[in-house]
């Protein structure tokens, strides 16, 4: 059976500053790769957290057809947002438990939606340390980042 993976990672020169995203999707057939898809894209002005969930987005976006998939994240702040803290955003009309705007809620609201066509798991691993594909996607996220430094 055929799994999908996607491999995301956001990165930011400053932040605020010239970001990038990147995302790298397989398709696998246990340990082995059957088809790769590399993604990325990027700001002028963004934060971190914002290309993160950029990367995200654009997995799912990217994807023709309603699918099953894992997203590896090493952003915490993507993992918790989208598996925990949105559902009392969404219940207090996007605000925080302080009662503050959510930051990022249109790209939270962008995410939402993406995500509900799918059916996702999210994973979190640590960056930088030593993931091919994490690596990968870094390396994706540096590059879409590029055209505005």
């Amino acid at each position: 059976m055929v799994e999908l993976v996607a491999h995301t990672d956001g990165a930011c020169s400053g932040n605020p500053g010239p970001g990038g995203w990147g995302v790298l999707l397989q398709a696998k057939d246990g340990e082995r790769v059957v088809k790769e898809r590399n993604l990325s894209g990027g700001e002028a002005a963004t934060t971190n957290n914002r290309m993160e969930l950029m990367a995200a987005i654009m997995a799912l976006e990217t994807l023709e057809r309603p699918s099953d998939l894992t997203i590896v994240t090493d952003s915490q702040y993507v993992k918790n947002g989208v598996t925990t803290w949105i559902h009392g955003w969404k219940r207090n009309g996007w605000k925080t438990a302080a009662k503050k705007p959510v930051k990022n809620a249109e790209l939270w609201q962008r995410l939402d939606e993406a995500q509900a066509r799918h059916q996702v798991e999210w994973k979190w691993i640590k960056g930088h340390a030593g993931h091919a594909e994490n690596e990968k996607a870094d390396e994706l996220a540096r590059e879409g980042m590029a055209p505005f430094k």
